[in-house]
C-alpha cells in the first residue's frame, strides 16, 4: 500500500463557534464550574474526604497546572460544609507543674467566652479588691482586730517594763528593738562613766539585774509573736472573709456563662477553683504597700501581681468562634513551627502586662487549626525542609500532637528554665498531600509505612475526552476567570480558539489538555491585547484574532533558540539538502523541548555500507551521544534488517548511521524509519527525496509505531522548507498512528491547501521507502520484484558476501604459502 497524503481538513480540528451555544461567555458567568474531565479524581476525592476512618489521608498526583490544588480546595470546603464546627482548643497555667501547661477544648466560640471573661476578672480584681479593702467596715474591724492585738501586747510589756523599773531600769521601744538603761537614785538615767563609778558590788548587783531583764525580754518577745500570727491570721482571714465573695461571684458568671455542655468540664472546673486559691492566698499583691507608688517595693508588688494575673488567663491558641463549618487549611509554607505550633519567649500583647513565657507563649500550628477538618500539603515542600517529613510521619502514626519550646523537634528554648512541654493533644485532621506521579511512587517505594496512611489515591488525568459538555464545561471555566479578574469575556469564536489550543496542547484530536492553568494564562494574555487595542471606556468581546495574537507574542517571546538553528541553516552553517534526491542520505525532523518552548528541527541522517563481518555501527552509541530508547530504536532496527535479508545468509555487512552536526546527544527511537530509509538507499544505491522530512519508529515487524511531538516537528521541517521557497515537492512522511495527533498550524493547512506541500501517513517501513524513491520497496512478502529497493538491497548484498569470500580466500593462500 502507498504512503497516504491527507487532506488539509485532516490536519486540523477545527471547532465551529456556532456549536458551543452562546455568543459570550458573560452569559456563563453565573453556571457552575465543574471538575472538567476529572470525573475520576473527583470520585476518588469525594471517596477520601468522606471517609471516616483512620489511614485514609488524600494523595494527589497531577501535573502542574492540572488545577489539582484548587479543584481539592474546592472539594474540601464542600465536605467540611456537612461536617460540625470542631471546638475551640486552650491552653491554660498548670498550678501544680508550670512548665507543663493543660490543654482544654471548649465548644466554638465558647474558648473566646472564657478568655475574655478571664480578663475581665482580672481588671475586675485589681479595681475592686483594693476598694473593698479600703472600705469602712473592713477598716473598722481591721483596726479592732490590731486594738485586740496592741492591748495584749501593751499588757505584756507593761508587765515588762515593771520588772525592769523594779531593777532600775527604763524601758523603751525604738524602731522595733527594746532598749533599756539603766538609773540612778531619783530616776535619771546614767550614764557610762556614772555607771562604771559605782561600787564594785553594785556593778554587780547591776550586771545580775541586766541579765534577769534580758532573759524577761525573751520571753516577752516569744510570747509576743503567737499574738502577731494571732493578729495576722486574723487580718488575712478578714482580707479573704472581704475578698472571697467577689471572686466566687466573678468565677459564678463565667462558669454560667459557658453553658454549653463541654467535654473536658471536670478539667476547667478543677482549673477554676486554682485560680480561686492562687488569688486568695495572695491579696496581699492587691493592696499597696507603700505611699509611694514610685518605691521599689511597690514596683516589685505590681510586678508580683502582674504575674499572678497572667497566670489566670486563657491562651485561646484555635479560635473557632463565627466559623460556619470545619475548618480548611492551606499550608504553602510547611515548617516545623507553621506546622506543629511554637512556643514563643512572651505572651500576647492583649493580656494584663507582658508575661514571660509559659502557657501565653505557645502557638497553634496548621494541623491543630485543621482539627475536625482538612490540610493541604505539598510533598515537595515538606521534604525540603530537614527533618519535617519524619516528624509528620510520627504524627501520622498516632493522631497525637504536642507542641516543643521553639518549634524544633527536641524543645530548645532560649529561657533558662526547664523547657516547656504542653500537653499533647489528640487531632483529627483529613491530609490532603499534593505531588507528582515520581515523588508517589518514590513515597511508596522509600517509606511503604507512611505512604500506607494515604490510601485514598486521587490522580488527575493530564487530558481527556473531548465532547459537547467538556467544551461547554470549558468554556464556563473561561466565563469564571474572567468574571474572577475583571477581564473582558470572550466571544464563541475566541473560546473556540482557546478550545483548540487545548486539543494542540494535548497532541489529540479526540482530547483535550487537563493543564488548565495554561488555558488561564492564555486567556489573560489574549484579554490584555483586547483591552491595549481598544479605546479607554470602550468595552469590547476578546476575539480570535487576539487569541492567535496572543499566542504569536508568545512564540517570539520564546522562539530565539529555533530562530537560530533556522538561521543557521539559511546560512550553510547547517548541511540540510532541501531539493532533489541524494543516495544514504535522509531529512529526519527532531523535536527539542526546552521546558517552556517546544519546537521541531530537522536533522540530516547519513549512511554508509560496505562489504564486511562488523554488522550496523552506530556511531552516536560507539561515542556515548544517544541514549538507552535510541539506541533500542537502533537495535531493534538491526533486527528487522537482518530478518529481512534472512535469506541472504550470512550477511556481509559493515555500516554505520550518523546523526550529521548533532553533537548534544541524541534520545528517542523516532528517527528509527529514516535510519532504515538511508540504510536501505544506501544497499540498493536509489537516492532519497530530500524535500520529504520523515519521523516514524519501527517495530522488528516493520510496522511503523506513533511518535511524540508530531505538530512541532512538521512545522519545523515546513518552516525549513519555506524558507528555501515551496515548489510542490516538499513535504513531510509520518506514521499513520499519529493522524489523530494533527493539530497544525494554519501556514501548513494554507500550503497543503494550495498544493505546495504534502502530509503523507505511512502504516509499514515499505510505504514509505517507495515513496522517498519513487520506486516500488519490494517488501510485502513475496520474491522481490526486478529493480524493486529489496531487489537492489539484495543484489549489493551478494556482492559483499562474495566480496568477503574472495577475500577469505586470498588470506588463506597467503597463510600456506
Amino acid at each position: 500500500m502507498p504512503a497516504t497524503a491527507l487532506a488539509p481538513h485532516q490536519l486540523r480540528l477545527t471547532i465551529d463557534p456556532a456549536t458551543l451555544g452562546f455568543a459570550s461567555t458573560a452569559e456563563l458567568q453565573d453556571l457552575p464550574l465543574p471538575w472538567i474531565g476529572q470525573e475520576r479524581a473527583l470520585a476518588a476525592a469525594q471517596f477520601g474526604l468522606s471517609m471516616q476512618q483512620p489511614d485514609y489521608h488524600l494523595f494527589v498526583l497531577g501535573e502542574v497546572g492540572s488545577g489539582r490544588a484548587s479543584l481539592l480546595r474546592q472539594a474540601m470546603h464542600a465536605e467540611a460544609a456537612r461536617r460540625a464546627v470542631p471546638p475551640d482548643l486552650c491552653y491554660l497555667h498548670n498550678f501544680d507543674a508550670a512548665e507543663r501547661p493543660r490543654a482544654l477544648r471548649l465548644p466554638a466560640g465558647q474558648g473566646r467566652q472564657l478568655r475574655q471573661g478571664m480578663a475581665d476578672m482580672a481588671r475586675s480584681l485589681q479595681a475592686d479588691i483594693p476598694r473593698r479593702l479600703a472600705a469602712a467596715d473592713f477598716k473598722a474591724e481591721a483596726e479592732r482586730i490590731d486594738r485586740a492585738w496592741q492591748a495584749q501586747e501593751n499588757e505584756a510589756f507593761a508587765q515588762l517594763d515593771a520588772f525592769a523599773e523594779a531593777r532600775q531600769f527604763r524601758l523603751s521601744r525604738e524602731n522595733g528593738q527594746m532598749v533599756f538603761t539603766l538609773t540612778g537614785p531619783q530616776g535619771q538615767p546614767l550614764t557610762e562613766s556614772e555607771a562604771r563609778a559605782l561600787p564594785r558590788e553594785r556593778r554587780a548587783e547591776v550586771e545580775q539585774a541586766e541579765q534577769a531583764l534580758r532573759a524577761e525580754i525573751a520571753r516577752f518577745l516569744e510570747a509576743a509573736r503567737p499574738l502577731e500570727r494571732a493578729r495576722d491570721a486574723a487580718l488575712a482571714a478578714l482580707r479573704r472573709q472581704t475578698v472571697k465573695p467577689l471572686v466566687e461571684q466573678l468565677l459564678h458568671g463565667i462558669r454560667q456563662g459557658l453553658r454549653k455542655q463541654i467535654k473536658d468540664a471536670a478539667k476547667l472546673a478543677q482549673w477554676l477553683d486554682q485560680v480561686e486559691h492562687a488569688v486568695l492566698d495572695r491579696i496581699d499583691l492587691f493592696e499597696p504597700a507603700d505611699a509611694d507608688p514610685d518605691s521599689d517595693a511597690e514596683a516589685d508588688r505590681k510586678d508580683a501581681q502582674d504575674e499572678l494575673l497572667a497566670r489566670c488567663q486563657v491562651n485561646l491558641a484555635v479560635d473557632n468562634d463565627g466559623r460556619p463549618a470545619a475548618p480548611v487549611v492551606v499550608e504553602d509554607n510547611p515548617t516545623a513551627r507553621t506546622l506543629f505550633g511554637s512556643i514563643e519567649p512572651h505572651g500576647p500583647d492583649d493580656g494584663p502586662a507582658p508575661a514571660p513565657a509559659g502557657h501565653l507563649g505557645v502557638h497553634a500550628g496548621s494541623l491543630l487549626r485543621a482539627h475536625g477538618g482538612f490540610i493541604l500539603l505539598h510533598l515537595h515542600d515538606l521534604a525540603a525542609e530537614e527533618g519535617l517529613w519524619p516528624r509528620l510521619r510520627r504524627f501520622l502514626r498516632c493522631a497525637r500532637l504536642q507542641i516543643e519550646e521553639g518549634g524544633a523537634p527536641h524543645g530548645g528554648g532560649g529561657g533558662g528554665g526547664a523547657a516547656l512541654q504542653p500537653e499533647a493533644v489528640d487531632v483529627d485532621v483529613k491530609i490532603v498531600l499534593i505531588g507528582s506521579v515520581d515523588e508517589y511512587y518514590a513515597l511508596q517505594e522509600a517509606d511503604p509505612d507512611a505512604a500506607r496512611r494515604f490510601r485514598a489515591k486521587v490522580d488527575f488525568a493530564e487530558r481527556f475526552a473531548a465532547t459537547p459538555a467538556t467544551r461547554q464545561a470549558s468554556a464556563v471555566f473561561v466565563a469564571h476567570s474572567c468574571q474572577k479578574r475583571g477581564l473582558p469575556h470572550f466571544t464563541a469564536d475566541a473560546v473556540a480558539r482557546l478550545l483548540e489550543q487545548s486539543h494542540r496542547e494535548a497532541d489529540d484530536q479526540g482530547r483535550q489538555s487537563a493543564l488548565f492553568a495554561h488555558t488561564e494564562a492564555l486567556l489573560i494574555e489574549s484579554a490584555a491585547l483586547c483591552q491595549a487595542r481598544q479605546p479607554p471606556g470602550e468595552a469590547r468581546l476578546v476575539e480570535a484574532h487576539d487569541v492567535a495574537a496572543a499566542l504569536q507574542a508568545r512564540r517570539l517571546r520564546h522562539n530565539y533558540p529555533e530562530q537560530q538553528l533556522h538561521e543557521s541553516i539559511a546560512e550553510g552553517e547547517r548541511l540540510i539538502t532541501l531539493h532533489g534526491s541524494v543516495a544514504g542520505q535522509v531529512n529526519a525532523m527532531t523535536q527539542i523541548d526546552l521546558g517552556d518552548y517546544r519546537f521541531g528541527f530537522p536533522v540530516r541522517i547519513t549512511a554508509r555500507s560496505f562489504a564486511g563481518q562488523e554488522g550496523l555501527l552506530n556511531i552516536e552509541r560507539e561515542v556515548d551521544l544517544s541514549g538507552p530508547i535510541h539506541d533500542k530504536g537502533v537495535l531493534i532496527l538491526h533486527g528487522y534488517l537482518t530478518a529481512l535479508f534472512s535469506h541472504v545468509a550470512p550477511l556481509a555487512l559493515n555500516a554505520s548511521i550518523v546523526f550529521e552536526q548533532e553533537y548534544s546527544g541524541v534520545e528517542g527511537d523516532s528517527a528509527s524509519c529514516a535510519e532504515l530509509y538511508a540504510l536501505l538507499s544506501s544497499l540498493s544505491g536509489l537516492p532519497l527525496a530530500q524535500g520529504i522530512g520523515v519521523t516514524g519508529a519501527l517495530n522488528q515487524h516493520g510496522e511503523v509505531l506513533p511518535v511524540g511531538g508530531i505538530n512541532e516537528k512538521i512545522e519545523g521541517w515546513f518552516q525549513a522548507c519555506a524558507a528555501a521557497g515551496l515548489d510542490g515537492t516538499h513535504g513531510v512522511l509520518i506514521p499513520a498512528r499519529n493522524r489523530r495527533h494533527l493539530m497544525l498550524d494554519a501556514s501548513v493547512l494554507d500550503a497543503v491547501e494550495r498544493g505546495l506541500f504534502h502530509v503523507y501517513t505511512m502504516g509499514h517501513v515499505s510505504e514509505g521507502i517507495a515513496l522517498l524513491t519513487g520506486t516500488p520497496s519490494g517488501m510485502d512478502g513475496a520474491p522481490a520484484e526486478p529493480g524493486s529497493v529489496l531487489e537492489r538491497a539484495e543484489q549489493t548484498l551478494r556482492a559483499y558476501r562474495r566480496a568477503c569470500q574472495a577475500a577469505g580466500h586470498t588470506r588463506r593462500g597467503r597463510k600456506l604459502r
